[in-house]
């Protein structure tokens, strides 16, 4: 049978619109399901619900290590008032990128690790640990339908399992002319606060002094003044040293005193670097009265924090308890328990096959500020690697892309990531 290319296979998932909302996934997990039966597989589809499909494929290896979890998400993030050159969900291709919603974040990813086990036993490769590839849904909204359902429902189909290969990572970038290759290791995690403000209520036509939306409005201000403190967790340290061989002012990012200003200097790649120095606190929902003319005697901001692998919610209240004086009373809504601290035992085979790949270049680790469904199979004891490579151009913009308009990627790239996965099934013991 003759395989579809990565490129046809990334078209055909962009082409099944899984916007999540409401997800739909089941139109990509009956697509990969077809296509992996052809192939000789044995295809599994579990679901909380119908539509929310999960599809889980096992390619046997040699019993001579553990089994290897690869998986990605299904699910996409809304167009909707979004302008693009080409239609997000056409898989349009044009001067040699592939554009459409997904086609970075990530069913390009997806597309290329089961285009990577399609290779292997289209290619007599028998690795030595089975590996189990997972295309989940709804990562984008939490992963209650995805990766979490399966964790809960379903643990023994990931018995013996000790690393994943996820998203995010084994992308190029430049920095000062120097290639480099990051890959995550590890990532923040998701802690919800509430800030309240209590105050007098009354008619609007008689405004009150300190009242709580003013109350509330100090507390905001304040942080913006005051971030949390600075902490370089070893891998963020590794990720720091090893770009400062091409740009070595980036060792100011580790000083309290410097790094703002290395920061200022960063240009678009400053949000790369600034929420992996310390905890942050993003204001994102804000509510107060119901009515235009009543004075409300609360109003709250919902705070979304995110800590870094070794942090637990008491580093970031108390930092807001101390800001908060007696302004707002704070209160924790909602945590999830991240990744933890990375173990580094697979990081210098997945370095040496992008280095093969592409001579000159170098490694570094990555903690990405958001999360994935790594933290669901972390629950597992499962340790997830972002590594779904990709060789870009120089003036590509990884980073403000996903999740934009106009997301595409290189074909060539894709076809680079599969070429790098093979050999990870190779070289996997």
């Amino acid at each position: 049978m003759a395989l579809p290319s990565v490129i046809t296979v990334t078209q055909e998932l962009i082409r099944r619109d899984t916007s999540n909302p409401p997800g739909n996934e089941i139109a990509c997990v009956d697509y990969l399901s077809e296509l992996f039966q052809e192939a000789g597989f044995d295809p599994i589809v579990l679901a909380k619900e119908k539509e929310r499909a999960n599809l889980v494929v096992r390619l046997a290896g040699r019993g001579e290590a553990p089994p290897l979890l690869f998986y990605g998400h299904l699910d996409v993030v809304t167009t909707e008032n979004q302008v693009w050159t080409f239609p997000p969900f056409a898989g349009h291709i044009e001067d040699g990128y592939l554009w459409g919603r997904g086609s970075l974040d990530m069913k390009g990813g997806v597309a290329m690790l089961a285009c990577s086990l399609l290779e292997a036993r289209k290619r007599g490769i028998v690795p030595a640990g089975d590996i189990i590839y997972c295309a989940v849904s709804d990562e984008e909204a939490g992963g209650d339908f995805g990766a979490s359902f399966l964790v809960d429902e379903h643990p023994d189909l990931f018995d013996g399992v000790q690393y994943a290969i996820g998203e995010f990572g084994g992308f190029s970038i430049r920095f000062g002319g120097q290639t480099y290759y990051p890959i995550m290791v590890g990532e923040k995690q998701i802690c919800h606060v509430r800030a309240t403000a209590k105050g007098v209520s009354g008619h609007a036509s008689a405004p009150v002094r300190d009242g709580a939306v003013s109350r509330l409005a100090r507390f905001i201000s304040l942080l913006e003044e005051k971030q949390p403190a600075l902490l370089i967790e070893p891998p963020v340290r590794q990720l720091i040293e090893t770009i400062s061989g091409s740009v070595p002012e980036l060792m100011g990012l580790m000083d309290e005193k410097t790094a703002d200003a290395v920061l200022a200097g960063l240009g678009p790649y400053a949000n790369v670097f600034a929420p992996l120095l310390r905890a942050t606190v993003c204001p994102t929902m804000i509510s107060a009265s119901s009515i235009l003319n009543v004075i409300p005697a609360e109003a709250k901001v919902d705070l979304d924090c995110r800590l870094l692998p070794s942090q637990k919610p008491d580093d970031v209240l108390d930092h807001l308890n101390e800001l908060a004086g007696d302004l707002v009373d704070i209160e924790l809504v909602r945590y999830e328990e991240g990744t933890g601290i990375p173990d580094m035992t697979m990081f210098d085979m997945l370095g040496q096959i992008l280095q093969d790949a592409d001579v000159g270049a170098k490694v570094c680790p990555f903690v990405l500020s958001g999360s994935t469904d790594g933290r669901h199979f972390k629950r597992l004891g499962i340790q997830t690697y972002g590594f779904t490579p990709l060789k870009l151009p120089v003036d590509f913009d990884f980073f403000n892309l996903a999740h934009a308009p106009d997301e595409r990627v290189p074909t060539a790239a894709l076809e680079f990531g599969v070429e790098r996965l093979v050999e990870l099934l190779k070289r996997y013991c």
